[in-house]
């Protein structure tokens, strides 16, 4: 029974510490945020959260994992889903990675890192070319309906366009002088400009 309670006090705890950290890092985003703050957050000490995730740098590894799991998992969802055309599928995607993007602005550098593991970037390229997606894209180009466009090229032109005004949020914000409000009125306008970019380069009918 001991072992037990123990163990439930235990994953209480990192439950708490993970649910602090996750909602600063949302708020306030990873610079901001001390791992003393996600302890008071928490409403435990500093020793203990260092006990059970040794620094903020882990805390948000984790973190990112979690979303970027669940991020993948929609993602996968779009591109297979064989009820919807290139087009919405563009489209779709577009607004899926500004989306997840806005919520956590300092995501980009850590799915950069993420796709740097060789594991990693094989899985998800897998799952990208073996998709419904990446067949629709083939029997356009076969019929002449598209550009005969490479699909990995394809593909980079949307996250590129999606994520690198994340990657340089920062920057941007302090030579053009947006606050954090407006550079994300900005990304939305993106949302609805990119899908047509794509498509006129993709010529799509």
């Amino acid at each position: 029974m001991a072992t037990i309670r123990k163990k439930k006090v235990e994953e209480s705890a990192e439950k708490k510490i993970l649910d602090a950290a996750r909602k600063l890092f949302t708020e306030k985003g990873y610079d901001a945020i001390k791992t003393r703050d996600i302890a008071k957050e928490a409403g435990i000490n500093l020793a203990l959260l260092n006990y059970y995730f040794r620094s903020k740098e882990k805390l948000f590894e984790i973190i990112m994992k979690e979303n970027m799991g669940g991020f993948m998992e929609v993602i996968t969802g779009i591109v297979n889903n064989e009820k919807t055309s290139i087009k919405e599928k563009i489209e779709t995607l577009v607004a899926n990675y500004i989306e997840m993007l806005t919520l956590n602005p300092d995501m980009p550098l850590f799915v950069i890192n993420y796709a740097r593991r060789d594991d990693q970037r094989i899985k998800m390229r897998e799952k990208f070319m073996n998709s419904y997606f990446i067949k629709q894209i083939h029997q356009a180009r076969k019929a002449g309906k598209i550009a005969n466009i490479n699909p990995t090229n394809l593909m980079l032109n949307i996250v590129a366009l999606t994520i690198f005004p994340f990657v340089g949020r920062r920057m941007l914000q302090n030579s053009n002088g947006l606050t954090p409000q407006q550079f994300n009125e900005l990304m939305q306008e993106r949302k609805k400009m990119i899908p047509k970019w794509i498509e006129a380069m993709l010529k799509v009918k």
